[in-house]
């Protein structure tokens, strides 16, 4: 069975063909830099890396570009709230969501460009636009004309003359039509800019994606991700943009589906967000990762800390139907049910089931003293896990030391003994031993970030070195 992908531009499951056979081109959006990352925030993460490694278990050669959005309205915005250059905000939740990601299992992207070091070809791409009438300059904004392109709106389902302005510009006397949006911001006093030949300024949010997709992966390309809340309007007018730039851009559109607290999309503004640091310290990342894997992509996932821990309960016992039956001669390929499964748009809920399966007759095989058969099982269970980037046998998993839930929060009873008495030093206006404390804790590889809530601690690179 070849694989088959479920296709947001024409709503349905089409067969995978790459542009170049044995090799896949493949861009996803990644974070906009303004906090630190939360469980919705990494389901794309996680989800996309599944795709690709299953892609590369298929034989497949596979190019991964995730960019990172690090200017922005909003990253604007949290540098002012927090008294700090905007570039030492982005810099910072960058690697924290690289942590992040290597927490969760994530393969590296194969290049992870930033927006700001792409000027350049956002400036090129801008240049095309304009002089093939698709886009036009006005007080140092240059916007993209929504009008001109006959297929706006066919990605989402949406008709141009239904669709609501563009809530992306402070001046919206400068467009033509209040649908157009912004390709370029003109500079305001107190923010970063570049030159173009438009004016000073920084570029929209959209125009990065498809500069950057451009770049590195040509003129077109097989697979665009992301999250569903970038249907519209972000992947909407990278196709636009794109395609009246001459590019032939994505052969497949993909999305995967929220996180939900209370039926809500996790976000920050709903007050609901759950740091992927403090959910790894009621469980630990790979059991996480499980949660996060086990439902299929396109699937809301409605999070709770109960399920999550039934979650972590049955991957314990797949962990421990390995611990017991060890490894066979013969290193597995996945089984063929297995295998349909996952050509099946990544249906995942499908294969835990297959995977179960051959657990079970791994019990029975145990039950029944068939050591060699019982490890056999063991490794057709550890191929299927690899796929899903949840083999803890796995070197990634090893390295980490392989930590469970009583022991991290141990480290974390520790710690919040140490900021308790960091904070009663700070009411007493003792700030050296405030200091003393915080540069402890730092020198064995804690962060600490005070928050309007209080202190919040994470592990660092450098901890467990």
């Amino acid at each position: 069975m070849n694989l088959r992908l479920y296709d947001t531009a024409t709503r349905s499951l089409r067969d995978f063909v790459p542009r170049v056979p044995g090799e896949v081109s493949m861009y996803v959006c990644g974070a906009t830099v303004q906090a630190q990352p939360h469980i919705g925030h990494v389901r794309s993460g996680v989800a996309f890396d599944v795709l690709v490694r299953w892609l590369r278990a298929s034989g497949f050669d596979v190019t991964l570009v995730r960019n990172v959005t690090d200017i922005d309205d909003k990253i604007l915005h949290k540098a002012l709230h927090e008294a700090r250059p905007w570039w030492a905000v982005a810099a910072d939740y960058e690697r924290a969501f690289a942590r992040a990601y290597d927490l969760l299992g994530c393969v590296p992207p194969t290049v992870e460009p930033r927006a700001t070091g792409h000027i350049t070809q956002m400036i090129e791409l801008m240049q095309r636009l304009i002089d093939s009438g698709h886009a036009y300059a006005a007080g140092g904004d240059v916007y993209f004309s929504v009008g001109s392109f006959a297929d706006y709106g066919a990605l989402s389902g949406q008709r141009p003359a239904d669709m609501q302005p563009a809530g992306d510009s402070d001046f919206v006397d400068r467009k033509r039509d209040p649908r157009d949006f912004a390709l370029w911001k003109s500079a305001k006093p107190g923010e970063p800019a570049w030159p173009t030949p438009w004016g000073s300024g920084r570029p929209g949010w959209h125009l990065e994606c498809s500069a950057m997709a451009e770049y590195y992966l040509g003129d077109g390309f097989d697979i665009h991700g992301g999250g569903i809340d970038l249907i519209f309007p972000h992947h909407e007018n990278e196709i636009a943009q794109s395609k009246c730039a001459g590019s032939d851009f994505a052969s497949y559109w993909l999305h995967n589906a929220w996180v939900t607290t209370a039926g809500e999309k996790m976000s920050k503004s709903l007050g609901n967000s759950l740091f992927v640091t403090e959910v790894c310290k009621r469980v630990r990342p790979i059991e996480l990762r499980w949660y996060l894997v086990s439902a299929h992509y396109r699937s809301t996932i409605e999070f709770s800390f109960e399920s999550l821990e039934e979650s972590a309960v049955a991957f314990r016992r797949v962990e421990a139907f390995l611990s017991r039956a060890g490894t066979h001669e013969t290193s597995a390929e996945v089984p063929a049910d297995f295998a349909a499964a996952m050509n099946d748009d990544l249906a995942v809920p499908a294969a835990l089931a297959i995977l179960f399966s051959y657990v079970s007759q791994g019990q029975q095989s145990l039950n029944a003293h068939d050591a060699a058969s019982a490890a056999a099982r063991a490794d057709d269970v550890r191929a299927m896990l690899d796929v899903l980037g949840c083999n803890p046998d796995a070197a990634h998993w090893k390295s980490k030391g392989g930590t469970r839930p009583h022991a991290d929060a141990a480290l974390d009873a520790l710690v919040s003994a140490q900021l308790a008495q960091r904070e009663h030093a700070r009411a007493e206006k003792n700030w050296a031993r405030a200091d003393e404390i915080r540069d402890s804790l730092a020198g064995i590889g804690i962060e600490i970030e005070d928050t309007a809530d209080g202190a919040r601690w994470s592990l660092s690179e450098r901890a467990g070195r």
